[in-house]
């Protein structure tokens, strides 16, 4: 069996999350991938709020036993909105044997398949910091905000902030594999596809107007040049409505997001072996 879930964009938001679960114990999947954005806005694990932990883990205990143990493996990468200062509660997860923390990871699926993990997204306007870098070189677009600035709930050098691309990170990460029956699980879309469409229309920065399409430049370039099987993506949630398809192929690669502007859960189906004919259905 290679049916697949993938879900993005959660936000947790519990409705979206039990209606996932429920479709995983109804389904019985050969994998899920939850494709970053995952916890509540704004939640401070120093206020001793751990969604993760508190929230998240018992259920998916509650569905291992509901299960016959046979939970399905669930890889998982953080989005921008996410503070990455929530990797321990992740990866307490993970060692408690209910999801895969799959950022910047080769891991395996059915056995046939590899699966690539990357978080990170190009700058953006917002000021939390933890999941963004530098796209192909230290431009930042108009209205956005560096890497360099903004807010960090983790340290890291310098030399990551000021010089780390993402073009460079898929590089390291993909070195020389072949990528043919590979899944790889972005939260950035690829940039100038039906994924990346922004709400940008008429608006300027000093005067400058500003691209309708904020994907990553990088992610597109890899995914022309290295064609994975299918690559997964979220981040944009007006994508979809806008430029009318929540789908797009790039060369060989199937591109499915999972972004969502509206109230539902979007959830896609994808079978590992026909990626091309996925669906998505609005819960």
């Amino acid at each position: 069996m290679s049916r697949c879930l993938f879900a993005s964009d959660l936000h947790g938001r519990t409705d979206r999350w039990e209606k996932l679960l429920e479709a995983i114990a109804a389904e019985g999947p050969a994998a899920v991938f939850l494709g970053g954005d995952l916890l509540p806005a704004g939640v401070g694990l120093a206020a001793g709020e751990d969604f993760l932990l508190e929230w998240l883990s018992p259920r998916l205990e509650r569905l291992r036993r509901r299960t016959g143990g046979r939970l399905p493996p669930i890889f998982a990468i953080f989005g921008n909105d996410d503070p990455r200062a929530a990797e321990p509660s992740l990866q307490r997860l993970e060692d408690a044997g209910l999801v895969f923390h799959a950022h910047f990871r080769r891991l395996r699926v059915g056995g046939a398949f590899a699966v690539y993990g990357y978080a990170c997204v190009p700058p953006t306007p917002f000021f939390l910091k933890d999941w963004e870098r530098y796209d192909v070189s230290r431009y930042v677009d108009p209205g956005c905000v560096s890497p360099e600035e903004g807010h960090r709930t983790v340290a890291v050098p310098e030399s990551e902030t000021r010089w780390g691309t993402i073009a460079g990170d898929l590089e390291a990460l993909a070195a020389g594999d072949d990528l043919t029956r590979s899944v790889w699980l972005f939260h950035a879309p690829p940039y100038a596809s039906r994924l990346d469409r922004a709400a940008l229309d008429g608006h300027r920065v000093d005067h400058a107007p500003l691209d309708v399409h904020v994907g990553s430049i990088a992610i597109r370039r890899f995914l022309e040049a290295r064609q994975p099987l299918v690559s997964l993506h979220g981040h944009i949630h007006e994508s979809a409505r806008l430029s009318g398809s929540w789908q797009d192929r790039i060369g060989r690669t199937v591109c499915l997001s999972a972004a969502h502007d509206g109230t539902e859960l979007a959830l896609v189906r994808f079978d590992l072996e026909d990626p091309g004919a996925a669906s998505r259905e609005l819960l």
